[in-house]
């Protein structure tokens, strides 16, 4: 049996796995913030966990925000929980007794929708949420890249006189296609509706015709049509899986982005000929992927070294 924590701002899914990946038990907590509620919350999770399931784990793994290093388990820079420099695996595995694996929380999910949703060869998870980074999974293996930061396309400069981005650079993707974009362009609240991601209030406005609000959805397409552009034309993922807080938009969201894959094919033959609209797909409501792709992190094929 394996466990795998999903750390969110607000709450931590956990669920046990058997070695196949099947979901056995799951439960759900809040994490707390700092340090010490953030650990505590996590031990919780996983002594919850080995209640419902009336035995220990052979390995632990959690995907979490911020700066990831896996190898030791250090979570750097993750503000949303306060942890600034935390030991975060080597303290987790001294209050459980069992050894655990940390990973970025987007990385993890891309994992665990690789295997739940069934897919195979080459896939990208495009998480579209406060930022925007991709997950990349090669034949069921998690791909880091040489210095970990594969699949951090949010960064790559599309407009060099574009927005200010939190890393330094202008004109990121991640300054037109992210929730913190939409917070940023559409800062009207009163459209929100109790439950509703803003994003569902910018679609819902503009398919009534408001002229800004269709202006921002474009821009937000087409910023996510050239993330997906990117990750096929650099790695060939066969697949590219739209998961997020943006994702919760739905069908309007590919929709739109399948719109402007089709405008480019329409002017160039290259691009028609990699069948792009056909190649992304909406992460299904409900599945918890980040938390069982944690709980799959301790398996050793389910990583690829560089």
């Amino acid at each position: 049996m394996r466990a795998g924590l999903d750390i969110g701002g607000t709450k931590i899914d956990a669920v046990a796995v058997d070695d196949d990946g099947i979901r056995t038990a799951s439960l759900r907590l809040a994490t707390g913030f700092g340090e010490a509620a953030v650990l505590a919350s996590a031990r919780d999770a996983v002594e919850g966990l080995r209640r419902l399931v009336g035995e220990g784990f052979e390995t632990i793994g959690v995907g979490i925000p911020g700066l990831v290093d896996p190898a030791t388990g250090r979570v750097r820079h993750a503000v949303n929980l306060g942890l600034d420099d935390t030991d975060f695996g080597r303290e987790l595995e001294t209050l459980v007794g069992a050894p655990v694996t940390v990973e970025n929380d987007v990385n993890a999910a891309a994992l665990g929708a690789y295997h739940l949703m069934g897919l195979e060869g080459p896939v990208a998870y495009l998480n579209l949420g406060t930022g925007l980074a991709a997950g990349i999974v090669l034949d069921g293996r998690l791909w880091r890249g040489s210095r970990g930061v594969s699949g951090e396309i949010g960064h790559i400069p599309a407009d060099p006189a574009g927005y200010p981005c939190p890393c330094g650079q202008r004109g990121c993707l991640e300054t037109v296609a992210s929730g913190s974009a939409i917070a940023r362009l559409w800062p009207a609240t009163d459209e929100v509706r109790a439950g509703d991601h803003p994003a569902q209030a910018l679609f819902r406005e503009a398919a009534a015709g408001d002229t800004e609000a269709v202006r921002i959805r474009d821009d937000l397409a087409t910023g996510v049509a050239a993330a997906i552009r990117i990750l096929v034309l650099t790695v060939d993922v066969e697949s590219v899986v739209i998961g997020g807080g943006l994702s919760h938009v739905g069908a309007p969201l590919l929709t739109e982005v399948q719109r402007v894959l089709r405008s480019w094919a329409a002017s160039s033959t290259f691009l028609a000929s990699l069948d792009l609209p056909d190649r992304i797909a909406l992460l299904p409501e409900g599945l918890s992927v980040a938390a069982v792709g944690a709980a799959m992190l301790g398996r050793p094929e389910s990583v690829l070294h560089s």
